[in-house]
This record gives C-alpha cells, sequence and structure tokens, in this order.
C-alpha cells in the first residue's frame, strides 16, 4: 500500500529460495528432494508416467476450501508441505493441463492455510512458475497463475517480498489486460490480481496512480457513448469491464482524498451509465463504485445509513458497516472464497485491513471443536485407504512388498 496509507504490519525479512529462470530452473525442479529433468511448455500430451506421478499431488480436491484446517499433529503438516513441493516442481511439468492443475492445487492450499514460511522459502521459485505460466500458457494456465498470484501476497502481506513479485509480474499482467487478441477471461483474472497485488505491494503513489490509469482505460469502454440515450448493451468484454472497476475501486479506497474527489469529478457524469447496462453485474459494481465513491469523498463518518453486515468467523465477529469495508471484504472473499474465515482469523495482514488487531489465540479445546477440514480428511481417508490395501495384499501374497505411493 502506499506511503501515505498507514502501515500496520511491518516488513518481514528473511531470505528467501530463489528459482533460476528458463531451462536451468526447469531442470533443477525437486519434489521431496528428486532432481528429475522435466521439459517445460510443451503441449504434447502427458504420458503415462508423468500423469501417475501427478495424480498425487495435482488434485486440486485435495487441499480444503471449506473453512479453516486444525492441525493437531505434526505429520499432516509436514505432509501438507511435502505434497506442495511436488506441487511446485510440477508447474514445470510439459503438460499444460498438468501445470494448470499444480497452480490450482497450490492456490487451493494457500487459500485455506497459512503457510507464510514456507513460501517465504519459496517465494522466489513461486513467481519464476508463475511469470513463465504468464507468459507461455494459454488462457486456463494464465488464469490460474494470475489466482495463484493474488494469494501469494495475500498470505505475505505488504513487506518486500510482496513488491518484488508486483515488481515482476506487474508489467506482464498490465500487457496481457490491454491485449485485445487475448482471452477475455484470462484478461479479466489479470484486472483483479494486478489490482490486489497493487492494493497489498506498492509503496509508491505514482505506481498506485499507473495502475488506477491501466484499469480505467479497460472499464470506461463500457461507458454510454454519446450518440447512445438508452440502455448499455452488454458485449463479451462486460465481464472484462466489471473486474477493472471493481479493482479500481478497491485501489481507490488507499488513495489520497484529493485523488479521490479528482477522480470523482471525472467520472461523476458517466458512470451513472453503466446503471442502464442490460448485465446485472455491471449494474451491482456500478452501484457499489459510486456509492463507495462518495463515500470516499465526504468522509467515512458522514454516511450513517449503511445496512449494517455481520460475518462470524470463531469466537470473533467483523461488523460491516461502510461501502469502504463491504468492498474490501467481497474482494477478497472472491480470492480466498471459504478460506476467507480462516483468513479473517489467522492472516496478519488482513487482520489488520479490517482493524481487528492481532490473531486470537484459541486454547486446545476451542481447536478440537472447530470443524475438521477437508484436507485432513483426505489425509485420514487416504491413510486408511493404504493400510487397509496393504492388509490385504499381504493376506493374498505374503510374498508381496506393498510400496507407498507417497
Amino acid at each position: 500500500m502506499p506511503k501515505n496509507k498507514k502501515r500496520n504490519t511491518p516488513h518481514r525479512g528473511g531470505s528467501g529460495g530463489g528459482g533460476g529462470s528458463g531451462a536451468a530452473a526447469a531442470t533443477a525442479a525437486t519434489a521431496g528432494g528428486q532432481h528429475r529433468n522435466v521439459q517445460p511448455f510443451s503441449d504434447e500430451d502427458a504420458s503415462i508416467e508423468t500423469m501417475s506421478h501427478c495424480s498425487g499431488y495435482s488434485d486440486p480436491s485435495s487441499f480444503a476450501e471449506d473453512g479453516p484446517e486444525v492441525l493437531d499433529e505434526e505429520g499432516t503438516q509436514e505432509d501438507l508441505e511435502y505434497k506442495l513441493k511436488g506441487l511446485i516442481d510440477l508447474t514445470l511439468d510439459k503438460s499444460a493441463k498438468t501445470r494448470q492443475a499444480a497452480l490450482e492445487g497450490i492456490k487451493n492450499a494457500l487459500a485455506s492455510k497459512m503457510l507464510y514460511e514456507f513460501i517465504l522459502e519459496r517465494r522466489m521459485t513461486l513467481t519464476d512458475s508463475i511469470e513463465r505460466c504468464l507468459k507461455k500458457g494459454k488462457s486456463d494456465e494464465q488464469r490460474a497463475a494470475a489466482a495463484l498470484a493474488s494469494v501469494l501476497c495475500i498470505q505475505l502481506g505488504p513487506g518486500i517480498e510482496s513488491e518484488e513479485i508486483l515488481k515482476t509480474l506487474g508489467p506482464i499482467l498490465k500487457k496481457i489486460i490491454c491485449d485485445g487478441t487475448a482471452n477475455i477471461q484470462a484478461r479479466q483474472t489479470c484486472a483483479t490480481c494486478f489490482g490486489v497485488c497493487c492494493f497489498i505491494a506498492t509503496d509508491d503513489i505514482t505506481e498506485l496512480y499507473s495502475t488506477l490509469e491501466c484499469l480505467e482505460n479497460v472499464f470506461t469502454k463500457s461507458y454510454l457513448k454519446e450518440k447512445d440515450t438508452t440502455v448499455i448493451c452488454s458485449t463479451p468484454h462486460t465481464v472484462l469491464h466489471i473486474s477493472s472497476l471493481l479493482a479500481w475501486t478497491l485501489l481507490l479506497t488507499i488513495c489520497p482524498i484529493n485523488e479521490v474527489k479528482k477522480k470523482l469529478e471525472m467520472h461523476f457524469h458517466k458512470l451513472p451509465s453503466l446503471l442502464s447496462c442490460d448485465d446485472v453485474n455491471m449494474r451491482i459494481a456500478a452501484g457499489e463504485s459510486l456509492a463507495l465513491l462518495f463515500e470516499l469523498a465526504r468522509g467515512m463518518e458522514s454516511e450513517r445509513d449503511f445496512p449494517t453486515e455481520t460475518v462470524k468467523f470463531g469466537p470473533e465477529r467483523m461488523y460491516i458497516d461502510c461501502w469502504v469495508k463491504k468492498h474490501t471484504y467481497d474482494t477478497f472473499k472472491e480470492i480466498l472464497g471459504s478460506g476467507m474465515q480462516y483468513h479473517l482469523q489467522s492472516n496478519e495482514f488482513l487482520r489488520n485491513v479490517f482493524e481487528l488487531g492481532p490473531p486470537v489465540m484459541l486454547d486446545a479445546a476451542t481447536l478440537k471443536t472447530m470443524k475438521i477440514s477437508r484436507f485432513e480428511r483426505h489425509l485420514y481417508n487416504s491413510a486408511a485407504f493404504k493400510a487397509r490395501t496393504k492388509a490385504r495384499s499381504k493376506c493374498r501374497d505374503k510374498r508381496a512388498d506393498v510400496g507407498e505411493f507417497f
């Protein structure tokens, strides 16, 4: 966030495990400490061996999407980290589908569990993989890479690490967003990613204004033209314009008040035209953006008619009582999904954004009562299945030596 915005989270240092670029990084990729040669960014079909190797790591359902995880045993954390190392390796696989599945698997894990120390050591490797997938990948792979970049910055929070990620990925994201020949959905995800990463990482007010201008140039294409006097008809680009508008609005919440008033003057007569769009999502985005702009311009305390919402997470409650807080919450909820509640409890960056204070320390009894995650159920069921399979095989043939997959 820019320097004019109060930053409660100090920069956290730490040496990262750097990953090289190009073929050198590809041939040095590891999974569980095992070196293997890979041929990145070939769209050839994966071999049977590659797919069997991938299957244990790249299934996104292996990672929880339904709330906070409770890790009671050290082995569970080790299993998670082992699988993530394998997924990071697979982001360099020769199969596009395998790379995409690996990116999605890592994203799902980071959305459901705080793994700051783990990714801090591997942030350069992850950034290199995301950069390659954004540059070389097709639309679905680009979307998966941009989504992972957003969650990576959310995990790391404000600081030099996120700034380095934005410095590397920002120009690529901007290029995709502005590329009229690129896939609309890829451009849409990149617009959201660009806005979120800038919100978290930038300390440069000039860079903030440049990002605003980039997003502004996209969504204003939906404005009602002078010759049109009635309804704005949606186009395939409308979804991109909506995401750009929402990302632009998010960044306005950390702008100086004079910049907010300047933007309000620029868009006051044209932004309301989006309320006539035949796409309901555009009408909602435009209405909430207008309300937020007026709220910022008038001062946060001057609008008292906001319908307060209550968000519950663990033993805590958060009250959403203004448009700024609602828009910020909705943005991160869209990225983190059901992991939002967990991050509100544990993520220092998000707790600072919503002024929740330091994370609440829960005792063992409280943790035990929390809902078991889908990831834990997967590990438990997987272990039980392997144990039953091994026992049955030994009964059938005592000479058999059944090897473990993991």
